[in-house]
């Protein structure tokens, strides 16, 4: 329910008035005595979904900007009268309150800070994101997600499309790329920083960690979070639910894809880097283009009937560029996904063949330990470069031949090139070193004892 007061421009009193009348409203009026221009003040409450239309309908009997107009949230109404007008807007029963689109611009105005704070916040949201991928640290990445403020300029240029509000879209594309950028360069400075202070062992691999591979090889599944959040952001502005934790979905979809882009720069892995800013620009894309779809089906338009074919235009243009973008940038994501199924499914053939080779009378002393799957790191759309067997006896020393046979194997499998490695562990020993030999059977001691290598290449 709200709670609305109007201040009516002289001549617009009866117009005004015949309009509230109309529509069934109990309203009180008192006259203007201020001598700035204005007749009278009205106050009266309304349903949630009835203030959109009558701001609409006023507006087109003339009382427009030069009236003010103060929208309050109000607890609880008790009059037969609007009993009945509740239920004229309740739309074949639903009570759920749409927010009007006067109210959403000022929720959307209100969730961007003054640039400043927001600059402020998000250069400490970089910190705290780079922090937490350098120590791959879900915890402290987390913290960085709470703290940064993208919720409202990703809705706010949305919205600004939809309503025709030239000022709000500007003022929100460009907050997101600001923002964007600033936490790219403080995670590139944060990054050097770290580097050179030998906090990480320089040329390390550092996307090992975790928390930076899964934004550096991103693949299909990580348009859901974006999608979702811009789906959500929209519903929780409209729907009166908590923006806070969909802001925190949003800023999941940005900052620590924008912290791998500066910890990946950082490190001259420019693969990796580039991975990591697709990932941010199909989040970017994916957050607005959700947020934009869901306002138009929600059914926000500009107010009146003239305004509704400009803005249609315009909302389809964005809704292109960022449809084709998106489509566009899928493709790498896509390939990331097809090799994370054919992993799986090579690790899989590759115990079920394993399990088939040991079964042979020379190698019935063998049990399989562990079966890894290793890449090229040829970031971000990789290939399988090695398969690692891990096998055990109570014996020490190598099998020959074992390697080449499980190659023979397992190769067929897939179309990449591939070295099959197996490594012998002594059951009833501890403390695991290394031996090896190669696939033509000549081998090699290392420094030490229990565990054994055998390859087999392609």
């Amino acid at each position: 329910m709200r709670y609305l007061e109007i201040t009516v421009p002289e001549g617009k009193r009866r117009a005004v008035l015949n309009i509230l009348e109309d529509e069934g409203i109990d309203y009180v009026a008192s006259d203007e005595t201020s001598g700035r221009e204005y007749t009278a003040v009205v106050r009266f409450p309304v349903p949630t979904q009835a203030v959109e239309p009558l701001l609409d309908r006023l507006k087109r009997t003339g009382v427009g900007d030069e009236a003010r107009v103060v929208v309050i949230d109000a607890e609880t109404v008790i009059s037969e009268g609007f009993a009945t007008l509740q239920e004229q807007y309740s739309y074949g029963g639903q009570t759920g309150a749409r927010t009007s689109r006067q109210v959403l611009r000022t929720k959307a105005d209100e969730l961007t800070p003054p640039f400043p704070i927001y600059a402020a916040m998000l250069l400490i949201s970089a910190i705290v994101a780079t922090a937490g991928l350098l120590a791959d640290s879900p915890a402290v990445v987390i913290g960085a997600m709470v703290i940064a403020p993208l919720l409202g300029p990703a809705l706010a240029a949305n919205i600004g499309i939809v309503t025709g509000d030239a000022r709000l879209k500007s003022t929100g594309f460009r907050y997101q790329l600001v923002g964007v950028g600033l936490v790219v360069a403080a995670s590139i400075g944060l990054a050097v920083l770290a580097r050179l202070a030998g906090l990480e062992p320089a040329g390390v691999d550092i996307v090992v960690a975790t928390e930076l591979e899964e934004r550096v090889s991103p693949n299909l599944f990580s348009l859901a979070v974006a999608l979702g959040a811009g789906i959500a952001g929209i519903l929780s502005l409209t729907r009166g639910f908590s923006e806070a934790i969909v802001g925190v979905m949003i800023a999941a979809a940005l900052i620590p894809p924008s912290a791998a882009v500066g910890i990946t720069v950082a490190w001259g892995m420019s693969g990796a880097a580039t991975g990591a800013a697709a990932l941010v620009v199909v989040n970017l894309l994916s957050v607005n283009l959700a947020a934009l779809a869901t306002l138009w089906i929600a059914g926000y338009r500009p107010q009146g009937l003239f305004d509704v074919s400009p803005t249609r235009r315009p909302t389809y243009t964005y809704a292109a560029i960022f449809g084709i973008g998106l489509l566009v940038l899928a493709v790498p994501l896509a390939s990331v996904t097809l090799l994370d199924f054919h992993t799986t499914e090579l690790e899989s053939t590759t115990e079920a063949e394993v399990e088939d080779v040991l079964t042979d009378p020379r190698y019935e002393e063998f049990e399989i330990e562990d079966i890894v799957i290793e890449l090229d790191g040829n970031y971000p759309v990789q290939s399988v470069d090695r398969v690692i067997v891990t096998v055990s006896s109570q014996n020490a020393g190598t099998e020959p031949g074992l390697a080449d046979h499980l190659y023979r194997e397992i190769s067929p499998q897939t179309d990449d090139p591939i070295v099959v490695e197996v490594q012998y562990i002594v059951a009833e020993e501890r403390g695991p070193t290394e031996q090896g030999d190669t696939a033509n059977g000549q081998e090699t001691d290392a420094q030490d004892g229990p565990l054994r290598v055998s390859k087999a290449r392609a």
